[in-house]
């Protein structure tokens, strides 16, 4: 059965589209709908409810990727914006660096990001204003780029020094970053001399 082909819902499933099917009680009153309709469509069956103020159109397929774009809408500031970005061994999952997929979904927000409620059990929150050049879009969410998460997780020292090693050697066989990108972090002083010779043996390889 297909949706009901008023402006307002066309508006809404053109935006569940882009979002794995999801979208915040915000873009609903964005395409049109009332405020406080969200309970009608629920309990008509329409809408699923995942969390506060983020929904699911039910009659959309599910993906693997819907809980890594619940939780990115989840992160949105009081204008709609979604402030978090996947990192750490979660962003390193999705660059397939690592085989190893985290039980929890870790996620960088700005140093200003607050909540008055709990933070969900699946997040794992790290604070840190990140650069707009560390970071790209994925299957809809933002995550740090692959050589920004190796060197987080290098500094942080929160994954062996022999999974960095490898995750470093086959982003490089992947192209993922280039010899003078990593040139260039090597130089910096907050890398750490272990992996500053990492870099550098990278960088010199022939």
């Amino acid at each position: 059965m297909s949706l009901r082909r008023t402006p307002a819902a066309e508006a809404l499933y053109e935006i569940a589209e882009s979002q794995q099917g999801l979208f915040t009680a915000q873009q609903t009153t964005q395409c049109g709908y009332a405020l406080g309709s969200h309970a009608h469509h629920v309990k008509a069956g329409n809408w699923l409810r995942l969390h506060r103020g983020i929904y699911r159109l039910a009659r959309f397929p599910q993906s693997e990727d819907a809980q890594l774009m619940l939780w990115f809408l989840w992160s949105r500031n009081r204008e709609g914006k979604p402030q978090g970005v996947y990192s750490h061994q979660t962003a390193l999952s999705l660059h397939e660096l690592s085989d190893a997929m985290p039980a929890k979904l870790h996620m960088t927000v700005p140093a200003s990001f607050r909540r008055n409620s709990d933070i969900p059990a699946v997040l794992v929150l790290h604070w840190a204003d990140l650069d707009k050049a560390d970071v790209e879009e994925m299957r809809g969410v933002r995550v740090t780029k692959p050589l920004k998460t190796i060197c987080t997780l290098a500094v942080e020292d929160v994954v062996s020094r022999d999974l960095v090693s490898q995750a470093l050697e086959e982003g490089m066989q992947r192209g993922l970053f280039t010899r003078g990108e990593l040139r260039r972090v090597a130089s910096r002083p907050q890398t750490p001399a272990w992996l500053a010779k990492v870099f550098s043996r990278l960088a010199g390889a022939a």
